[in-house]
């Protein structure tokens, strides 16, 4: 069903020019491939206006908060740019409630900060190295030392005043 309907949204935004274009066949609603060449008209009774583009947007909230590991973490702390870094587990509670807030923070303050979370069952040695007992706890480095830490299920407005701190020091 799903599918089916990703086809139909398809069939009704795709470039004109494309070659293989998936047009409605028949009163089932399924869907055929069908060959279009230039001046063939699209379908009687079809409204030819141009319409949006539809843009998946899902895949921005990933690519600002960064998964750190054993294999890449002195490559995530290293640079200059503060970095921001949260422990957590996803059987933690208090973890999946501030997860929304560091990943509002990161489109925040994208470019001048660098946001990463470190899954502490799948990276012990990480968690271990810094004395992480509880979780969520955010560590702040800069320039690769830590710098500052927050345990706990906090305010927006600490991790904020946090951050700030850093920024323009």
């Amino acid at each position: 069903m799903a599918l089916e309907t990703c086809f139909r949204a398809w069939a009704l935004h795709a470039p004109a020019g494309s070659k293989d274009r998936l047009l409605a066949g028949g009163s089932s609603g399924s869907f055929a491939p069908s060959k279009r060449t230039a001046g063939t008209p699209l379908s009687t009774g079809r409204v030819t206006a141009p319409r949006p583009r539809l843009v998946c947007q899902a895949n921005n909230a990933l690519d600002e908060v960064l998964v750190a590991t054993d294999a890449n973490w002195e490559e995530m702390i290293g640079c200059e740019t503060p970095v921001l870094v949260e422990f957590w587990a996803p059987w933690c509670g208090p973890c999946r409630m501030i997860a929304p807030v560091i990943d509002e923070l990161a489109k925040e303050y994208a470019g001048k900060i660098k946001c990463c979370k470190v899954n502490t069952d799948e990276t012990p040695n990480v968690s271990t190295k810094y004395g992480i007992r509880s979780i969520p706890t955010v560590l702040i480095f800069k320039g690769g030392e830590k710098k500052e830490s927050v345990i706990g299920a906090v305010p927006r407005s600490t991790l904020t005043t946090l951050i700030d701190k850093y920024i323009g020091s």
